[in-house]
Order: structure tokens, then sequence, then C-alpha cells
């Protein structure tokens, strides 16, 4: 089994101007994800718009990002659904299609209880061989995978990580204590915090847009120990993590892909592109790290 760590983008996926998904678009930012080196890729995730999509759509794209991937990178398809045997279906379509994985976040309308959650992730977990990355996103999840949660669900067996996507790093600490070796944790929003806590990872947003320079944060940080020149590192792509923070995470992060000359199409709705009123502080970012072409003029 490949060992997962790194920093991970959780892919935006590519519309055409129709609205229709976009396989050529997607296979030339997938290249162009891993030839900037960036450790791993997760299509269909929430940046993915997983909900937004058919059943085909998710598949063609899952297809186009392991085939384009060809083994350079793990791949890792979000898998996450409000019924427990179309997780299990969407786990099946992965592993045919050659991933290296899956992330699941719980079921995010029906507030299961503890037992239901252990229950869930039970079955899925004996239908697959995959390793399985739990989500765990309260915000939009309407469940808490507290870390005395996570270690009962560590039991299961190909339960190995966990996307820990909350403020509160202190939970990366409190996972490992529980845990130990058996699950692997990677920061969902608080990437560098993350990992002087012990995370082996992150799965970022804004690696959609700058994948070098977060994956070089995860090596300077993890791998050299150099604490310093990680920290300079951080404060530069800070613009771009605060930019796609938030409600924005998609729009804010096509409308960047798009003034960069990588166009994925604008969000389905409901979402709605970037508001005019968001513009110069999407510039003002892309500027800071020197990403504005100049033929774009920055806003005051």
């Amino acid at each position: 089994m490949t060992e997962l760590r790194g920093t991970y983008t959780v892919m935006v996926t590519a519309y055409d101007a129709a609205g229709s998904v976009d396989l050529g678009a997607m296979a030339r930012f997938t290249d162009w994800q891993v030839r900037e080196g960036i450790h791993g890729l997760i299509p269909l995730g929430s940046t993915g718009e997983f909900l937004s999509m058919t059943a085909e759509e998710r598949r063609a794209i899952a297809k186009c990002v392991i085939d384009t991937a060809a083994g350079r990178v793990p791949v890792l398809i979000g898998a996450g659904a409000e019924r427990t045997e179309d997780v299990i279906d969407n786990c099946r379509m992965a592993a045919e299609l050659g991933a290296d994985g899956v992330m699941i976040i719980p079921p995010f309308y029906s507030t299961p209880t503890h037992d239901e959650l252990l229950r869930h992730y039970e079955r899925i977990a004996a239908a697959t061989d995959l390793p399985i990355m739990l989500y765990n996103n309260p915000a939009t999840a309407n469940v808490d995978l507290t870390p005395p949660l996570v270690a009962r669900l560590a039991e299961i067996e190909h339960v190995d990580y966990i996307k820990e996507s909350t403020m509160d790093v202190t939970r990366v600490r409190d996972i490992i204590d529980l845990c130990g070796d058996k699950m692997g944790v990677f920061g969902g929003i608080m990437g560098f915090e993350s990992f002087v806590n012990g995370a082996i990872g992150w799965v970022a947003v804004g690696s959609n847009i700058m994948p070098a320079a977060f994956a070089r944060l995860f090596t300077l940080t993890a791998d050299d120990k150099d604490y310093d020149a990680a920290r300079a590192l951080y404060r530069e792509i800070l613009p771009i993590i605060r930019l796609v923070g938030g409600h924005r995470y998609v729009s804010a992060t096509k409308a960047a892909l798009a003034i960069m000359g990588l166009p994925m199409g604008e969000p389905r709705a409901p979402r709605l592109p970037l508001p005019e009123a968001d513009r110069p502080e999407l510039h003002a970012a892309l500027k800071a790290v020197g990403l504005m072409p100049e033929r774009i003029p920055a806003l005051a």
C-alpha cells in the first residue's frame, strides 16, 4: 500500500462555457499539478462540487485524473454520499479505475449518532480494500468526528487517515495521542499549524493555485524541520489561503485560475461566480504572491 503523506490538492472540477464537464481542461490541470510538484490529488471533494454532478460525470472526472496522473502521484477519490450503499458503490468505482484511496465525509443530512457512524464506516471498509481517509468537516457535514470518536473509527481495518478540517489544531495533537500509528492525520484548513503538531499531510484548496509552494511548505516543515524557512513561506502564501477560505473556496479558486490562464469554468448552481465586490481582494492576493499578469490591472 502506498503511504499517503504531503500536500494533496482537493481539486476544482473543469467545466466548459456551456457548463458541461471539460475532460480536456481537467487533464491539462491534472498534469500541471503533477509537474508543479504536488504530492497527491483528490478530485470529487467539496471543492470539486461533487454534489453538483451526476454519477456519470463523477466517474468521468475520476477516470480522467487517475489516467492523467498515471501513477506519478497518489489519487484519492472523494466518495462521500448520504446513503451507505452509494458510498460503497463510489468506492468500488474508485477501485475499478485504479485509485489509491478514497476520502469519505460522513452522511451530511441525517446527523447520524456515533453508533450509526461506526456501522456506516464498518460496512464501507468491509466492501473495499482501498485506504479510507475520513473527512471531518462539521461546518458542512452536520457531524463532528471528535478525537475520541476517531479513535474508535481507527480500529476499523482500512480506516487509515483523516482530513481534520476544523480550526482547532489541538485536534491533530489529540488524534495522534489517542490513535498512535493507526491514523495518519492530514490538516484540512490549518496546514502549517497541523504539520507542527505532527500531521503527515495537508488536503489543501490553495494548492489548486500554487501547488509548488504548498507542497514546498510541507517539505520544509515535516521533512527538513526548517521552521524559519517554512514560516517565511507560510507568510508568503497566506494571501491565497485567506482568499479561498470560507464560502468562496470554489468561486475564488476558479476566478484565480482563469486570470492565471488556466480556465476551469464557472461554478455550478446553486453556487455563483465570484462577486465583483470580491475581485479587488482576488487581484490583490494574486499580486501579493506574484501571480497577477501585467495585462490585468490590480484594483485598489
